[in-house]
């Protein structure tokens, strides 16, 4: 007679559910709030949002320099949500709501009780580049749900020496997908590689499942691949012209540690860094300790920019909040199982996020985050390209102008004679530009550019006998390739980035035909 036997549930599985999931509530809360509060501010879209809206209106399986991942939850928001500015963002805020959530569950997969998961949650919670990059449409908030997803997929492997290998499954399922999201997966893959075979955890390598879990990460990057291959390895080209052109600002290693305190908040260091630790000295979890090391090591090396690291720390905060649970176990707090248990250090934490929230969210008028910027010195830390920035930071300049360009262009092109019209072309030097023109312009024609995947969607018959051109030229040196130039407008707005203040030109008969002539405009940096 066959048998079924049962595995009892862990009964602290649905607690840590519960608590989880209100973390990530709070998260999601936090982001929805301060996006509609941007309405009120002043603060407009971020320049990489239109360009990823416009790559999401043209859907492919490779983009030069970003993957597909971010195209497809372009197309999803726009498609839901139209130009809503809150609506866009709402996919990165539950993105980050997820990296909040497997904070907590990883947490108690390590062996975590209530007050580590909480610990590990509050620090996930206030972590500036978190707050950051949950703000906007955008690739990085992804990051996290996709590795964390894998490392939790082997965790539970190797916690339970029964728990099923077709974890493997899910572990190649998000994997591939990460490899879809962002290059950078790639290096936390090979990281975690090392992790692994460095340590006694190689042992879960050892099943037919693991070939299964690395053929399905394959398989879903594979279209990825192949487009790399169609275009000539695009991407490749866009970060090798980034590096000889010197567009990122490269720390040395001391500098780059520091910045890893900087963005994830000062206090938090006194969470990750015990995790850290703890993870290390632990023979069952030692592996992913050296996972992060290799990975620190990969970023410091190929001098990457000091947020490439972010999408690991939730591991090191769920460590953290264990390393402190059972260094504090004879407390009271902690021997009720309390939420909160460290009352101190996470009224610290808390009170650290109060004071840098302003600079963390858009939740301040600009002129007001200006002067509190200047007050708490810490204005421009966010820049990570050599780029000068003006009165803000990078970060925060890059949602300026827009409108205002795009008022100006729509002045230029309505002032043109019909038959001027009918035959105008408009020419961005950047996708910035070019996807403003696109994204909020009304009765203009599609701009082109270009820079980056811009350059793959082509000149669209552009002849180069009338064009509105928003580039960084001086008129000397576009009469070289038109009969005549004249400065139309000019882009001006206070706190743009300093590059984009620049002339808009009305130019008239190109000497060479633009289409035929498009290979010079390629631009991948």
């Amino acid at each position: 007679m066959a048998t079924t036997i049962v595995r009892p549930v862990d009964p602290t599985l649905a607690t840590a559910l519960r608590l989880a999931a209100l973390f990530a509530a709070i998260k999601l809360a936090l982001h929805v709030a301060a996006n509609l509060y941007q309405s009120h501010t002043g603060w407009g879209y971020f320049r990489d949002e239109m360009y990823y809206i416009e790559c999401g209106r043209h859907l492919a399986w490779g983009y030069v320099d970003h993957g597909p991942i971010v195209a497809v939850q372009a197309k999803l928001a726009e498609t839901l949500f139209g130009r809503s500015l809150t609506g866009i963002r709402l996919l990165a805020a539950l993105a980050g709501a997820s990296r909040v959530f497997l904070t907590g569950i990883l947490c108690w997969a390590v062996g975590g009780r209530r007050p580590a998961q909480a610990l590990a949650m509050i620090s996930c919670l206030v972590a500036p580049i978190y707050l950051g990059i949950d703000s906007f449409l955008s690739m990085n908030s992804f990051e996290s749900l996709f590795w964390m997803t894998a490392l939790l997929a082997l965790v539970l492997q190797l916690r339970e020496p029964a728990a099923s290998p077709k974890l493997w499954i899910l572990w190649g399922v998000a994997s591939g997908i990460g490899l879809l999201n962002k290059p950078s997966m790639t290096f936390f893959l090979v990281a975690l590689l090392a992790g692994l075979l460095l340590t006694r955890a190689r042992r879960v390598l050892a099943t037919r499942w693991t070939v299964a879990g690395i053929a399905l990460m394959a398989l879903i990057a594979l279209p990825n691949l192949l487009w790399q291959i169609h275009n000539h390895w695009p991407t490749l080209e866009f970060l090798h012209n980034g590096q000889v052109g010197n567009k990122n600002i490269a720390l040395g290693p001391l500098a780059f540690l520091g910045q890893q305190i900087m963005v994830l908040q000062p206090a938090t260091v006194l969470v990750w860094l015990p995790g850290l630790v703890f993870l290390v000295r632990s023979k069952t979890w030692r592996w992913i300790g050296l996972t992060y090391l290799v990975f620190l090591a990969l970023t410091m090396a190929l001098h990457a920019k000091d947020y490439y690291v972010a999408p690991i720390y939730p591991i090191l905060f769920a460590a953290g909040g264990i390393a402190w649970e059972r260094r504090f176990a004879a407390r009271r707090a902690v021997q009720q199982d309390r939420i909160f248990a460290f009352p101190i250090l996470e009224g610290v934490l808390l009170l650290a996020c109060a004071i840098l929230l302003p600079l963390s969210l858009p939740i301040l008028r600009p002129a007001a985050f200006i002067a509190y910027g200047n007050a708490t010195r810490l204005a421009k830390t966010g820049n990570t390209e050599n780029d000068p920035s003006g009165d803000l930071p990078q970060f925060y300049a890059d949602r300026f102008g827009w409108q205002e360009e795009v008022d100006q262009v729509t002045r230029i092109y309505n002032a043109l004679p019909p038959e001027e019209r009918a035959k105008a072309t408009i020419f961005a030097s950047n996708y910035g530009e070019a996807s403003a023109i696109n994204f909020l312009g009304h009765g203009l024609p599609t701009a082109i550019s270009g820079h980056n995947n811009y350059f793959l969607w082509g000149p669209r018959g552009a002849t180069g006998e009338v064009v509105i051109s928003i580039v960084g030229s001086k008129p000397e040196e576009l009469q070289k390739y038109y009969d005549k130039v004249e400065i139309a407008g000019r882009m001006d707005t206070q706190y743009s980035m300093p590059f984009e203040h620049r002339n808009i030109y009305l130019l008239h008969g190109r000497k060479k035909n633009m289409t035929a002539d498009w290979s010079d405009f390629k631009n991948y940096f």
